[in-house]
């Protein structure tokens, strides 16, 4: 059976303890309170990968979405050479749920999109 191409769907880690040097290079990191209090701003910073990714002409991060749960909150574009791939945003979250998530997806030119959760609590 043939590999998976990259650009088929969305890609996660195979195995989250065992990064590959690709996974390092394209799982977004996101960096956020794990709890955060209702109606008052957060921020989140995220950089796509662990080890840091390229920006070149041909290879590239061409842009960060960024979800609380599935609800679509931002999406920041990147232009190879003049930018790097982290971003720092400051969201709000309602009192009505009391557990949520970040969600970030971003789209490497050559390696398809990568996705990273955090799980974060809401308190009152």
């Amino acid at each position: 059976m043939s590999e998976k191409s990259l650009f088929c769907g969305v890609n996660r880690p195979a195995d989250p303890g065992n990064l590959t040097e690709t996974e390092k290079k394209h799982i977004p990191v996101i960096d956020c309170p794990d709890t955060v209090k209702a109606g008052e701003p957060f921020k989140v910073a995220i950089k796509v990968g662990e080890i840091p990714h390229v920006m070149q002409e041909g290879h590239s991060i061409q842009w960060i979405e960024v979800f609380s749960g599935d609800n679509f909150k931002v999406r920041i574009d990147l232009t190879p050479v003049t930018t790097i791939p982290e971003v720092s945003v400051t969201l709000v979250k309602s009192g009505k749920h009391r557990a949520s998530s970040i969600r970030v997806v971003e789209r490497c030119n050559l390696h398809g999109q990568w996705e990273a959760v955090k799980q974060i609590t809401i308190n009152e």
